[in-house]
């Protein structure tokens, strides 16, 4: 699986209607439109210590708070002067808006008048790339005062959402934009400009409670230590292809006290852009038997009667020389937004989910935001290391 081939599929991994359409037979079937604004914004700074739990040699860090739309997060972002709400995108890197609001250029920003196109499976845009004041959080917010971005002209699938915040390695821009070799990400222009000290993200997601809620952080140039219960651990980008061009890392999954196998050690990344925790078809298949789940027709997602779920085991995420533990709770869509899948209200769905091939790709897993909402996660591109920490909600028992 090359790089633009995932580039392809990533969307139909992600937000509310473009989430999972048509990937594969064992996937969910396209979830209700998530509805998508954001009330209000918090900007504050932050700062952070230790060399265990923060990017070597930060020194300062800004963070900015953002929205749980119940199947991915979204940030207020201003461009030249205009108020957007984009999705934070760790397996993307174009940053981009005009899909909902319709960008009107001002004074503030230039055409390049060089051409745009990125595409994401069930969506994509097409339009012209600018430079101008980028504002993260909001107009009071971190200022980024020559950014690129992309403006669409075109654009489909995106009807819950003005654009994305791509916030990948800028390897994933290559291509992208015509007339240039890559185009540098929000972060790596904070790193270059001097406002935060380290090219590093710190992100803490809280899990799902309801639609449109103020729940998650990302701080840029540190760690939020008072977010974390524990140290973090951190790996290096895995070697192995494709994973090793987006935020990849090696893992083993398990299940239960006996240990059984689900994904021996493998590659795979971690993406805020996709909504389930996706894994190998072969490891799939292992997890369906050993929770006996049933796949359900209607939301395409796995299904536990109460009994099952009462005899559910953890997982344990062999990362680096940590085993991070995800819960049976953890492991469930939470029951009170069963509506905003398609799903009854009474049944109990499972966030597990078949990647659509076998293990051996490459790219054997995606832990996407159910998964990141368990833990605190560090995208650090000064080091080009990932880095995973437990949090309060680590053992919650909020689904």
């Amino acid at each position: 699986m090359g790089w633009e081939e995932l580039r392809m599929t990533h969307l139909t991994r992600n937000f509310g209607h473009k989430f999972m359409a048509g990937l594969h037979p064992h996937g969910p079937n396209p979830f209700v439109e998530a509805r998508k604004r954001r009330h209000g914004h918090h900007h504050h700074a932050t700062g952070g210590s230790g060399a265990a739990t923060t990017p070597s040699g930060s020194s300062s860090s800004d963070s900015i708070d953002v929205t749980d739309s119940a199947v991915t997060y979204l940030m207020d972002v201003t461009i030249g002067g205009q108020d957007f709400s984009l999705l934070i995108d760790t397996g993307s890197s174009n940053t981009w808006c005009g899909a909902n609001t319709k960008f009107k250029p001002n004074s503030s920003v230039e055409s390049t008048r060089e051409s745009v196109n990125v595409s994401y499976g069930s969506g994509s845009f097409s339009g012209t790339e600018y430079t101008g004041p980028v504002v993260l959080g909001g107009s009071s917010g971190l200022s980024i005062p020559n950014q690129s971005f992309g403006v669409a002209s075109t654009a489909q699938g995106f009807s819950d959402t003005d654009g994305i915040l791509g916030i990948g390695p800028v390897d994933l821009t290559q291509g992208t934009v015509s007339g240039t070799s890559e185009v540098p990400t929000v972060t790596d222009n904070l790193a270059n400009n001097g406002t935060i000290s380290t090219e590093s993200i710190g992100i803490s997601y809280n899990p799902t409670t309801g639609e449109n809620i103020a729940n998650g952080e990302l701080t840029f140039g540190g760690v939020d230590q008072s977010k974390t219960t524990s140290d973090v651990t951190y790996v290096d980008i895995t070697s192995t292809s494709p994973a090793s061009n987006y935020w990849g890392i090696d893992q083993t999954i398990t299940y239960g006290s006996s240990g059984t196998t689900i994904l021996d050690s493998t590659a795979g990344i971690v993406d805020t852009g996709t909504t389930l925790l996706l894994i190998a078809t072969d490891a799939f298949q292992a997890y369906q038997k050993a929770t006996k789940a049933t796949l359900d027709q209607t939301t395409g997602l796995l299904k536990l009667s109460s009994s099952e779920f009462s005899n559910l085991q953890s997982l344990f995420f062999q990362i680096g020389d940590t085993s991070f533990e995800f819960t049976a709770n953890a492991q469930i869509w939470p029951r009170s937004m069963n509506s905003v899948l398609g799903g009854d209200d009474d049944s109990i769905y499972l966030i597990v989910s078949d990647l659509g091939n076998d293990s051996g790709s490459g790219l054997d897993f995606i832990n996407g935001f159910g998964w990141l909402q368990r833990y605190y996660s560090v995208f650090d591109t000064t080091n080009t290391r990932v880095g995973i920490a437990t949090t309060p909600n680590t053992d919650a028992e909020t689904n």
